[in-house]
Parts: C-alpha cells; sequence; structure tokens
C-alpha cells in the first residue's frame, strides 16, 4: 500500500446518490485508492449519516428521493457540525445553471455523470487539501467564474 493510500484510509468519505449502481462503482474505486467509505440513499440518509458519521467529504447527488441534494447541501451548511464537510456534486444534471447552482450552494466540485470513477479521487484529495488551507472559497470563486464565463453568450 503506497502512503497516499495509507493517508487516504484515514480519510471518509459520505457516497450520497439513490442509485445502488453508482454508490457500488464509487465505492469499490475509492476503496481500491484506499477512502474510508459510508453510503446513503437518499436525502434524509444522507443529512442522518453525515451527523452521525462526520465524514471528510460528501459526494451528493442532487436528484434523490424525499431531499434532493440542493436542500442537503444547505441543510449541511447552516449546522455547526456539518458546516465545513466539502461538498462535490456527483449528479446527471449537467446544464451550466445547474453546475453554477452547486457552486452557489456551497460545493467545492461539481462532476457530471457519466463521470471517470478514476477521477474522484483526485478530486477528493483537491478539494480536500483547499478545505484544510483554507482556500476552498477562493477555489469556489474561481470555478464560479469559469462556469459564469462558459455561460456567457458572444454577441
Amino acid at each position: 500500500m503506497s502512503s497516499a493510500n495509507q493517508d487516504r484510509s484515514q480519510t471518509k468519505v459520505l457516497v450520497a446518490d439513490d442509485e445502488t449502481p453508482i454508490r457500488l462503482l464509487v465505492r469499490v474505486n475509492l476503496e481500491a485508492e484506499g477512502y474510508t467509505v459510508v453510503e446513503a440513499s437518499d436525502g434524509r440518509q444522507t443529512l442522518e449519516v453525515a451527523r452521525a458519521e462526520h465524514p471528510d467529504i460528501i459526494l451528493l447527488d442532487v436528484m434523490m428521493p424525499y431531499k434532493d441534494g440542493w436542500e442537503v447541501a444547505e441543510e449541511l451548511l447552516k449546522e455547526d457540525s456539518t458546516s465545513a464537510i466539502p461538498i462535490i456534486f456527483l449528479t446527471a444534471r449537467a446544464d451550466l445553471r445547474d453546475h453554477e447552482r452547486g457552486l452557489n450552494t456551497g460545493a467545492l466540485q461539481y462532476i457530471t455523470k457519466p463521470f471517470n470513477p478514476r477521477t474522484l479521487a483526485p478530486s477528493i484529495d483537491e478539494c480536500l487539501d483547499a478545505s484544510r488551507s483554507g482556500d476552498a472559497q477562493a477555489v469556489r470563486a474561481e470555478r464560479l467564474r469559469i462556469v459564469r464565463d462558459l455561460q456567457v453568450t458572444p454577441e
């Protein structure tokens, strides 16, 4: 096991998605990279698991039963015990307005499905590094700027 994997074994990732095959794909790939993975299959369960397990980062789908990912992110960010947990949206909603909404909701990254599961570990590491170094706001602001620039239509 590499030193990166040993360090990652101390990192708990909450994978929140209502699709069992997606959770399995993400779990298998993240565990192969050394992460500890916990799961939730709907919005309410995501909130419960986040409060109970205190994950280091959350991969959050938007379209889930009971509470969608937008609502979950907003609730997590309002609570003192969960507000510092970085969020990466992992969703089929690919519209740039959704991407912007995800970042405005407080996520550090917005990944659309289908995705390459091998890109998840570097994305998680990057978001955790930004969060731990105090650069999360700057990273989010830069990503929002890029998304907004993409939405500008030429005259």
